[in-house]
Parts: structure tokens; C-alpha cells; sequence
């Protein structure tokens, strides 16, 4: 799954393409492999969660209230221990609207340091709601640590790993690690719904916040009014494959070219880079980390031509730019997090992650094998096959996964915004419509130049404009 990358940061001696990545690239992390919420669970008692507790104004955000939610680690009640999750709430307690639940990105990013921001995006309505940000288990300041696997993927979705970083990691997190998949964030988001006092939410998610928003709708349908989903990840889940994206590489490559008069032809020139060097999976992670940096894909598009026509330093110069501007800390995006929930929430060609390790590169291998250019597009099988995400759990340990909603069921009848930008790769197109038809109200905005992420990022105002008039019910 993908997330909205907020986070700042700067790299002196930065590769060629580093300085671009700075406006959304993040420093190295460093630490341990445990959670200051995990030592704290371990030893409290098993219970349904004690509300909100410490209210206090949050530090340099004006009109809003810092507290903590009260979580049990096991909502099943079978382990005992609770966690602390940070809450911001917006003063505003009695909005005509009731709440409005922003959830970010990743699995892996917090919220609470972004409610600063959202606020100025989201003015417009925020009289009549009542603005309310989390910091998702396993997240922000209590964020699993996994200093080798944070190293390695930084930001990324796609960027391979070591087996070692993973297992290490799984490791740290130990058996806790059943608890950090969607379900046990969706029972989280029920008891902050109590604790707020409120009948029914309003739930505005980017990228995975989509498929967390899903994902409680379809556990909690009486208690939702409106769902804006902004860069959609479809209730079934994101592809390990990532076909929808390989396949969509052309068709974005070529909107951007044709927007900005380039004459070159992008989706010819990716098909010959990938041919020819064999570097499938690095252009794809350069690919959906730049449309952070630009949605025109301008230097991408420039470096894919040159290594078409036998050149490809510009090329390797960018993807090493990429890999040092994507670096992020645990508390900016856990990869400790992100890999535990995808190897929840994920199924993989071997199935899923209580499937035995030891048959699953062979289920991978053979799931490639049986690939064709019509589900990869201008890459190829072993790109489809090596990508961060599927690596991650190729090598997580076995570890018992939760039930997941049955495959067609619907989203509750309420109203339904589905948010793209026409130029998202990290949450193509593809996926908006694969959710657009298991959802009976929805309306479909897509912004032409935009890219994921269109209510922070977009420089189109359109999308924010679809997104007021929809929560404001002036449409």
C-alpha cells in the first residue's frame, strides 16, 4: 500500500536526484526493535480500553486538544496489555457535522504531527466538523522500531529488503505482531468513537487511510455518514504485483509527456530500459516516489530516454537520488508497522502469512512464471515478483492472520467521494474504479495532473473543491 509522503527532510552529499527528493525525504533512522507501547503493554491488564485520558492543548497547534486513547493490545481479550494512542481533536466538540476522522497513509504513517496541515487544507469545513486525527497503533511516537529494515526501505513500498532485515524485525516485534493488522486499527477507531460520544463519523482517508476507512465501514456500517477516499486502495486489498500500476506506467508517462510538450515517447523508452538493463523494480520505485516531487515526471521521462539511446547514468543517478531522498525515521512511516500489517492484511501467491515459509518461493516462482506482458505491461515478471511489499512477507515469519470481509461484499449505502489524480501511480487509476463498483453511492472526482495524495498535494484546487462541496452537501 502506499502512503502521503508529508515528512521533510534534508541529506548533505545527497546522489544526483537526492535535492529533489528533500521536500519529501526524510533522515536515517536509528534506535531499537521495541515499542515504548509494547513495554507498557506488557505489563498492563487485558480490557476493553479506558477512553480518553491527559487532555492538554497540543504543543503549537491553536484550537486543538492533545489526549490519549486507552486501547486493549488484543481485542480478543485472549493477551493481556493496552496501548496508548496520541489523539488530536479540534475544540470545536459541538460541530453542527459531528467528527470528521482524517486517516493517513502507509500502513505506517501517524497523524497527529499532521493535523497542523490537514486543518489549513480542510478550513473550509471545519466549522461545521469537528477535525480529529490518530496516530494508528504501532505508529508516531510509539512506533515499532526495526532500525535494518528502516535503513533499507526508508519511505519506500517497492525498495527490495534483506531476508535478514525482515526476520530480524519480525523478531523484535515478536508474537505482538498479530496484533498490528486493519482489524485491530478498525476496533481501535470504534472505541475512539465511543469515547468521542458520537452516533455516526465522517471518514476522510488517503492512500491506505482509504482502505482503513473501507475496512470500518464495512465492520461498523451504522455508525458511518460520509467516506471522502482520496488515491483509493480498493476494500479487496492492494496487489503484491502491483500489476495495476505496471500496466498504468505508460498511460501516465505519456499524459505527462503530451501536457508539457516533451517529444519524446516515454512508454516506448521505459520498455527498452527495462529490456535492456534489467531494472525493472528500481524504475518502478523511482517512477512512484517522484510523482512526490513532480507529476510531471520531467526528469524521470528525460533519464528514461537517455538510458533508451545508451546512456543511463542520468537514469542509476535518479534512482540513487531517490533511494537517499526516501529515507524516513520509524516515527515518519514504520516499516516495523508496514510490514506487519501488509503481512496481516496481505495474500500472496503462497496464500497468506500463516502459510508455511518454506513453500513460498516456490509458489512465487511459479505465480511468476505463469505471467504474461498482458498483466505487466512494459516491465516483466521479475519485476512483478521482487517488490519490497512481497519480499516483506516472503520472509515474515508464519504468523496467524485475522479473517478478512468477504471479497464482494458492498460498502454501506452512505455518500461516497472517490478522489484520484489522473497521474497517481503509487494508487493508480485502476484501483478506483475496481472500488467504485462495490460502492452503491459513489461519486467519482478525478483531477487530469494530478498525482496521489490530491487533497494535500495537488496543485489543481479542483479536488479540494470536491471534496468541500461533498462534506458541506452542496452536491
Amino acid at each position: 500500500m502506499r502512503k502521503d509522503r508529508t515528512a521533510r527532510g534534508r541529506r548533505r552529499g545527497a546522489a544526483p536526484g537526492a535535492v529533489a527528493l528533500a521536500a519529501v525525504g526524510v533522515l536515517m533512522v536509528s534506535g531499537t526493535c521495541t515499542s515504548a507501547a509494547q513495554d507498557r503493554a506488557a505489563a498492563a491488564p487485558a480490557g476493553e480500553g479506558g477512553g480518553l485520558s491527559g487532555a492538554a492543548a497540543c504543543p503549537g497547534v491553536e484550537g486543538f486538544t492533545c489526549a490519549t486513547l486507552t486501547v486493549p493490545l488484543d481485542h480478543g481479550g485472549g493477551v493481556p496489555g493496552r496501548l496508548g494512542l496520541k489523539v488530536a481533536l479540534a475544540d470545536n466538540a459541538k460541530a453542527p457535522k459531528g467528527v470528521l476522522l482524517f486517516l493517513t497513509g502507509g500502513p505506517g504513517q501517524p497523524g497527529v504531527p499532521f493535523v497542523a496541515r490537514l486543518s489549513q487544507k480542510l478550513a473550509p469545513v471545519l466549522k461545521d466538523y469537528r477535525l480529529v486525527m490518530i496516530d494508528q497503533r504501532g505508529t508516531g511516537a510509539d512506533a515499532l522500531q526495526c532500525p535494518q529494515l528502516q535503513k533499507e526501505m526508508g519511505s519506500s513500498d517497492l525498495t527490495p529488503p534483506t531476508a535478514r532485515a525482515v526476520t530480524d524485525c519480525a523478531a523484535a516485534i515478536g508474537d505482538d505482531r498479530r496484533f498490528y493488522g486493519t482489524s485491530d486499527t478498525v476496533a481501535d477507531l470504534e472505541l475512539l468513537r465511543r469515547a468521542l460520544g458520537e452516533r455516526r463519523m465522517t471518514l476522510d482517508g488517503v492512500s491506505y487511510g482509504t482502505y482503513t476507512a473501507e475496512r470500518y465501514a464495512l465492520a461498523h456500517p451504522q455508525h458511518v455518514a460520509r467516506l471522502v477516499l482520496d488515491s483509493v486502495v480498493p476494500q479487496t486489498g492492494y496487489d503484491p504485483m502491483d500489476r495495476a500500476a505496471l500496466r498504468a506506467a505508460p498511460r501516465v508517462l505519456t499524459a505527462a509527456c503530451r501536457a508539457t510538450g516533451c517529444t519524446t515517447d516515454p512508454a516506448a523508452d521505459l520498455a527498452t530500459v527495462v529490456d535492456r538493463y534489467d531494472n525493472g523494480v528500481d524504475v518502478l520505485d523511482a517512477l512512484t516516489a517522484w510523482e512526490f516531487v513532480d507529476p510531471d515526471y520531467a526528469a524521470v521521462i528525460d533519464a528514461l530516454h537517455r538510458a533508451a539511446g545508451g546512456d543511463p547514468g542520468p537514469l542509476r543517478g535518479l534512482i540513487a537520488g531517490v533511494r537517499q531522498g526516501s529515507a524516513a525515521t520509524a516515527e515518519e512511516l514504520s516499516q516495523g508497522l508496514h510490514a506487519s500489517t501488509l503481512c496481516l492484511d496481505g495474500r500472496y501467491p503462497w496464500g497468506s502469512s500463516d502459510t508455511p515459509v518454506a513453500g513460498r518461493r516456490a509458489a512465487l516462482e511459479k505465480a511468476g512464471a505463469e505471467l504474461t506482458p498482458a498483466d505487466y505491461g512494459p516491465f516483466d515478471a521479475a519485476t512483478a515478483t521482487g517488490l519490497g511489499s512481497m519480499l516483506s512477507c516472503l520472509h515474515w515469519p508464519r504468523t496467524p492472520v485475522p479473517p478478512l470481509p468477504p471479497e464482494h461484499r458492498r460498502l454501506p449505502g452512505v455518500p461516497v467521494l472517490l478522489l484520484g489524480g489522473g497521474r497517481d501511480l503509487s494508487t493508480p487509476l485502476e484501483w478506483l474504479y475496481d472500488q467504485k463498483r462495490l460502492t452503491p453511492r459513489a461519486r467519482v472526482v478525478v483531477v487530469p495532473g494530478a498525482a496521489h495524495s490530491v487533497q494535500n498535494r495537488a496543485a489543481d484546487d479542483a479536488g479540494r473543491r470536491a471534496v468541500f462541496d461533498f462534506l458541506l452537501g452542496r452536491r
